[in-house]
C-alpha cells in the first residue's frame, strides 16, 4: 500500500510517498480502507522530530481517518459496532497518512448523519481533545464564560462551536480581524485580534470585570500570566500545547487569591482504556450535535495524499481556518 513517510526529521519536503506492506489487524483491531485523513499540528511536530510516535504505532504520521472497515482482528466477530463494510471515523496512534490504517475497535465511531467522509476525518482528534480538556478537565458548564485561544485552528473552530452549542459564552482569539469575525460566525460572542487588542481587557469589558471561567490555551509561554489575569475567581486554565514556548513564570499570588486551577493534558499518550472512555463520551455528547446540524467541522482545504507536504506547508503558514484534510 502507499503511505507518506518521513524520510528524515525536517521540513515538509521530508514527507515522501513510499510502499509499505498491508497491515493485518491484531486482536481488537480493525483494518480501514482510508478515504480521508486529518492533518494536525502533532503531525508537523512528528515530522520535525519533536513528537515521536508511541510504542507500537507506525512511524509515519496521521492521527485520524475516515473510511470503510475491510477486515477484523480476533475477538470482534460479535462486535456490532465494527463490521466489515461499516463506514467509520477513528482516532489513531499514528499511521493515518496511508491507503489503509489499523485502528483499535473502541476508537472507531460511526459517521455522524449528514457528514461526508472528508468531514468525518476532521473529527476525532479535535472532538476528543476539546471534550476532554474543555468539559472534563475544564469543567465547562452552561452559562460559563470561556476563552478559546487559536480560535480559527481546527481545535479552536471545534471548541467555539461545541461550547456555544452547550450554553457557554465564548470569546476567542485569532491573528487578524477577518479571523476574529469568523470566530463570531462560528458562535463566539466576541472574536479578539490578538495582534491589535489585549484579550485580558476585552474579556474583562464583556464580563463586568469578572473574567472568564474556562480558558483553553495552546500558546503557553508568556500567555500564562495574562491568562491568569483574564481568569475569573475559581477559573480553570487548561493548556494543551506550547506554540509560544515551554517555560513561563507563574505568579502564585494570583493563583491563590483567585483560587485558580491550572492543568493540561496530551491525548496521544493516553492508554487505550482512557481513550475508549473518551470515545464513548464524545459519541454521547458531541455526535448528536453534529447529526442535528448544531455544529460542523470547518474544512479549509483538501489535498491528495501525494501532496501531504503541501498540506503541511499550509498548516505551518497559519493561513488556514479550520481543518486541512488529505484525500485518498
Amino acid at each position: 500500500m502507499k503511505v507518506i513517510e518521513i524520510s528524515s526529521p525536517g521540513g515538509p519536503e521530508q514527507l515522501v510517498a513510499a510502499e509499505r506492506p498491508m497491515p493485518e489487524p491484531g486482536a481488537g483491531e480493525v483494518l480501514i480502507r482510508v478515504a480521508a485523513a486529518g492533518v494536525n499540528r502533532p503531525d508537523v511536530m512528528q515530522r520535525q522530530g519533536r513528537y515521536p510516535p508511541p510504542p507500537g504505532a507506525p512511524d509515519y504520521p496521521g492521527l485520524e481517518v475516515a473510511g470503510e472497515i475491510v477486515a477484523l482482528g480476533a475477538g470482534l466477530e460479535e462486535d456490532a459496532r465494527c463490521t466489515v463494510g461499516a463506514r467509520v471515523t477513528a482516532l489513531l496512534g499514528g499511521g493515518g497518512y496511508a491507503e489503509y490504517a489499523l485502528a483499535a475497535a473502541p476508537l472507531c465511531l460511526p459517521i455522524p448523519t449528514g457528514l461526508s467522509l472528508i468531514e468525518a476525518a476532521a473529527l476525532p482528534e479535535t472532538c476528543f481533545t476539546v471534550w476532554t480538556n474543555v468539559f472534563e478537565r475544564g469543567r465547562c458548564k452552561t452559562g460559563d464564560a470561556v476563552l478559546i485561544h487559536g480560535g480559527t485552528s481546527g481545535i479552536g473552530t471545534t471548541a467555539i462551536q461545541l461550547a456555544s452549542a452547550l450554553g457557554a459564552r465564548v470569546f476567542a482569539t485569532a491573528g487578524s480581524d477577518e479571523k476574529a469575525r469568523v470566530c463570531e460566525q462560528l458562535g463566539a460572542l466576541r472574536g479578539i485580534n490578538y495582534r491589535t487588542e489585549d484579550f485580558v481587557d476585552v474579556v474583562k469589558q464583556h464580563t463586568d470585570g469578572k473574567g472568564v471561567d474556562v480558558i483553553l490555551d495552546m500558546v503557553g509561554g508568556d500567555y500564562l500570566d495574562r491568562n491568569l489575569q483574564a481568569a475569573a475567581v475559581e477559573g480553570r486554565l487548561v493548556i494543551i500545547a506550547m506554540l509560544g514556548g515551554a517555560r513561563a513564570e507563574l505568579k502564585l499570588a494570583t493563583l491563590l487569591t483567585k483560587r485558580l486551577t491550572v492543568t493540561g493534558s496530551t491525548l496521544r499518550s493516553r492508554t487505550l482504556s482512557e481513550k475508549a472512555a473518551l470515545a464513548t463520551a464524545v459519541q454521547h455528547n458531541v455526535w448528536p450535535l453534529l447529526a442535528g446540524g448544531r455544529m460542523r467541522p470547518f474544512i479549509h482545504a483538501t489535498f491528495p495524499l501525494d501532496l501531504a507536504a503541501e498540506a503541511h506547508r499550509l498548516m505551518e503558514s497559519s493561513n488556514h481556518i479550520g481543518k486541512i484534510v488529505l484525500t485518498v
